[in-house]
């Protein structure tokens, strides 16, 4: 029982975010303030907190590898089965239904099932995952729907048609322009993520076996201990119910493509995967994570409707919780 108490203090903060937001306390626009904190700061401090205080085996890349699968088949599937459907709901469906939380929800809940040392395998998957989370989801969603950066759907005028107007270019050099605007979203979208370049930081000092030193973890211990209260608060803050029957079906179609690839994707980590128990457990865990809290600021950005990607977040996580708890549960009983 002791084991559910982290995670489930992770969902009151969701609600307490909730609740201080309709009572007054926090105004509609203030999670924006929480959201910049815990990007460009708090989770990138709990990377390099990991990496710092835990031994990264190199051969545990390859499940940085399986992370960047497992982000990036949903998103493909998704573009491809949805071709017949508004931008709108193609968009939020991309957001959403793909991409992990790892550094603010399965961190807690992995070391509460297994230990600290879970940790590693969780944070190694979540480099593969971060690729796609932090900035290659929104850049594909932009790229292939052909939605232009730094306004909404609705701005850009959004209608029912499966993709924004688009012509492509025919003269030499429109298409080296086209090229060129293409390469600097691309880039724009991993260099301006702080916590995908942490990352990739931390990748090189792993490849070239250099440990960071102990005042680098006491350091950023605070932000470690601040993460998963950000994010969820963040979450909280965002949150709001459906407002209407459309806003209900579309975050049902997120669930019932995140919940079979969740599945699918743990099955192979667990059965597929030639690591130890615990790395391979810690590993299925983490394909049943919930919605990322990336999905949350990309989903504002595009669609303008955090309060829709939040509340998708917050009921992701309590499925994720009782999925992860039954994960467990068989292990554990030896039935899987």
């Amino acid at each position: 029982m002791l084991t559910l108490l982290q995670p489930i203090a992770l969902l009151c903060i969701i609600i307490t975010g909730y609740l201080f937001k309709r009572g007054g306390l926090f105004k509609p626009r203030d999670y924006r303030v929480i959201q910049v904190a815990l990007f460009d700061l708090v989770l990138p401090g709990a990377i390099v907190y990991s990496f710092a205080t835990n031994p990264h085996d190199r051969s545990l890349l390859w499940l940085s590898l399986f992370g960047f699968i497992v982000a990036l088949i949903p998103v493909l599937v998704i573009f491809t089965a949805t071709r017949h459907s508004p931008v709108t709901e193609r968009a939020f469906l991309m957001l959403n239904a793909s991409g992990l939380n790892i550094g603010c929800f399965c961190f807690p809940v992995v070391q509460a099932f297994l230990g600290a040392q879970a940790v590693v395998p969780a944070a190694m998957f979540d480099i593969g995952n971060c690729i796609m989370v932090a900035a290659g989801t929104n850049v594909m969603t932009q790229t292939l729907l052909h939605i232009h950066p730094g306004k909404t759907l609705a701005e850009q005028g959004a209608g029912e048609a499966p993709t924004l107007p688009y012509t492509k270019p025919t003269d030499k050099d429109a298409k080296r322009l086209a090229h060129r605007a293409l390469r600097r979203t691309i880039l724009k979208g991993f260099v301006g993520s702080v916590p995908f370049d942490t990352y990739v930081l931390m990748i090189v000092i792993t490849l070239c076996g250099w440990s960071l030193p102990e005042w680098v973890a006491a350091l950023f211990h605070p932000f470690s201990n601040a993460n998963a209260f950000f994010a969820m608060l963040m979450v909280g803050m965002m949150m709001d119910l459906p407002a209407s029957k459309h806003d209900t079906l579309e975050v049902l179609r997120v669930l019932a493509w995140r919940l079979p690839f969740g599945i699918a994707f743990a099955c192979a980590a667990w059965f597929l995967l030639p690591f130890s128990p615990m790395i391979r457990e810690a590993t299925m865990m983490c394909c049943l994570a919930p919605v990322a809290v990336f999905s949350t600021l990309f989903t504002d950005e595009v669609l303008g409707n955090a309060r829709l990607a939040g509340f998708t977040l917050s009921l992701s996580a309590v499925i994720s919780l009782v999925l992860m708890t039954g994960a467990h549960t068989l292990i554990t009983a030896g039935l899987i």
